[in-house]
């Protein structure tokens, strides 16, 4: 059952102590066997009659993630049989579930930023932005021929106005009406036996109105299938105002006062819209090529002069100075204290070549040894 028919109290509720021990069974039997485990099925918590002999059992959810929901078994009544049946059983959300947000459909939570150069959506037919437009049809010569020939009697007039042609009789009733729009030009030449007596002024009126039906169609292309209703042009005046091409853009203010309305570059659009946009067709523009509000700007009016270049040569500083040297001075080398070691090694060394004491040929084998593994050293520690 429906979870709003329970909260609409469109349905009755069944006191608990009147249901028979063997059908609340049966009830929690089935959700027993609906549920992944017994431990998910709590107490019967109500029951509703939605219909005569259909009953809905209501069992409390043990489920993680699904608190406050409910088991639901629907038993039907068969009286005659006096058996209890299984119509449908399903886990449905209480009062104080807690649901997901509601679902939005694809359309609805597209965004025009969302769209690629190569995505194809289409528009609805019913899309309130658009409206049907003038479609080619029959002369108004043909449509009136067509009336007379329906009524053999003279009419006492014949209107033709926004689109509509009346015939009414002498008595002024309402004989025929019929909506009718032309794009083509008509002879306007009726048959003169069709009017009586002051009716071909009336005529010459009604033709020139729709001549200038037909010049207003023209130049607004309003021919096409479909056109913009006014709350489609209202939408689009307003997202284009109030965008970055709108008065209120950081360009309209570095143009100083300079708006788009008096720039030769910019083009106004036709029809209602143009009594705020137009495009820019400036290449050096940001905005060249885009709808622009009249009292946007930038700093590429047509009406602000170029900065006077000067005619002042400045020389600009060199980027490299040869006309001085620098002196800096050298750090010491690091591997002198090792040559100072090696010259005092050999110094010593030297002085020791002078001692001819057979006591001290031992000792100074061995201080030669000392020397030579030093000197060994130092020359191991120059090469690297």
């Amino acid at each position: 059952m429906p979870q709003e028919q329970i909260q609409d109290n469109t349905v009755e509720r069944i006191d608990m102590g009147t249901i028979a021990h063997d059908v609340l069974d049966l009830a929690r039997s089935v959700a027993l066997e609906v549920a992944d485990n017994p431990e998910q099925v709590g107490d019967a918590i109500a029951a509703f009659a939605i219909e005569p002999q259909v009953v809905d059992f209501r069992f409390s959810s043990n489920m993680k993630g699904y608190e406050g929901w409910q088991w639901s078994v629907t038993l039907y009544h068969d009286v005659d049989r006096e058996q209890w049946t299984v119509n449908e059983s399903s886990l449905i959300p209480g009062e104080d579930s807690l649901l997901p947000p509601q679902w939005i459909p694809w359309k609805d939570r597209l965004l025009p930023s969302d769209l690629s150069v190569t995505d194809v959506i289409g528009t609805e037919q019913d899309d309130a932005r658009l409206e049907t437009g003038f479609r080619k049809t029959r002369s108004v010569d043909e449509v009136v021929h067509d009336i007379l020939d329906d009524h053999q009697s003279d009419p006492h007039q014949l209107v033709h106005g926004q689109g509509v042609i009346r015939l009414y009789s002498q008595d002024r009733t309402l004989l025929q009406s019929v909506q009718h729009v032309s794009s083509a030009e008509h002879s306007g030449d009726f048959k003169s036996q069709h009017f009586t007596d002051g009716q071909e002024q009336l005529h010459k009126t009604q033709t020139q109105e729709l001549q200038e039906e037909l010049e207003v169609v023209q130049e607004m292309e309003l021919s096409r299938r479909r056109v913009l209703t006014p709350y489609g042009r209202a939408q689009a005046a307003e997202r284009w105002y109030t965008g970055q091409h709108g008065p209120k853009s950081l360009s309209t203010k570095a143009a100083d006062g300079s708006v788009c309305q008096t720039c030769g570059f910019f083009v106004p659009l036709s029809g209602e819209l143009n009594l705020m946009f137009g495009v820019c067709a400036n290449v050096w523009s940001p905005d060249d090529g885009r709808v622009v509000s009249r009292d946007h700007g930038c700093g590429q009016h047509s009406d602000i002069e170029p900065l006077t270049p000067s005619h002042l040569w400045v020389q600009p500083k060199p980027a490299f100075d040869d006309m001085h040297i620098d002196i800096v001075a050298q750090a010491p080398r690091v591997e002198r204290e090792s040559i100072d070691a090696l010259e005092q090694a050999a110094d010593e060394r030297s002085k020791g070549m002078f001692n001819t004491s057979k006591t001290d040929t031992t000792d100074t084998d061995a201080a030669d040894e000392d020397d030579m593994d030093k000197t060994d050293g130092v020359s191991e520690e120059l090469s690297e």
